[in-house]
């Protein structure tokens, strides 16, 4: 709401640093890029972000507590995600224009799409997320290949020898 009462009116560059950051007020009627869906890009890009948020949210539920607690980067992943999809879920359905962007960042002629803090927090929460499960599925192969090794190696054992060193 900041963006649309200071940056008003529309697709006017406020310079921030530079041609490198720039203010620009932007609306967003359909989804990441501008991608588009026609008249009814509100309506069905808003349900893909209830449903977003709803998975975002049995993933959150689905870590026990005990594990929750120990793994932070996750649960900011989650946080960014959820926060950033709710954040532009309100905009779309608050303004029929669509989400509201500002963020410009580019070099001269050059720029990036514009966006806003909730697609960046989107953004950031999906590659967190994604390292941490990648992570997580790296520990958990590594565990399996362990504990192969040590069925292994106290199978090669003689009779009477447990394989553990005793």
């Amino acid at each position: 709401m900041l963006a649309e009462e200071l940056l008003a009116p529309k697709y006017v560059p406020h310079r921030i640093l530079g041609d490198v950051l720039r203010f620009t007020l932007a609306y967003n009627p359909g989804a990441a890029f501008s991608m588009s869906v026609g008249s009814y890009s509100r309506y069905i890009f808003g349900a893909f972000a209830v449903i977003a948020l709803v998975v975002l949210w049995r993933l959150y539920r689905m870590t026990g507590a005990g594990s929750r607690a120990g793994d932070s980067m996750r649960i900011a992943a989650l946080g960014l995600a959820f926060g950033g999809a709710a954040g532009n879920l309100i905009d779309r359905f608050r303004s029929p224009q669509g989400v509201i962007d500002f963020i410009d960042i580019g070099l001269g002629d050059v720029r990036f799409w514009t966006f806003n803090l909730a697609d960046s927090a989107v953004t950031v929460g999906a590659i967190a997320l994604a390292w941490s499960l990648s992570r997580e599925e790296r520990e958990s192969s590594a565990a399996k290949a362990a504990a192969e090794r040590s069925i292994a190696h106290r199978a090669d054992a003689p009779p009477g020898v447990s394989g553990t060193g005793e």
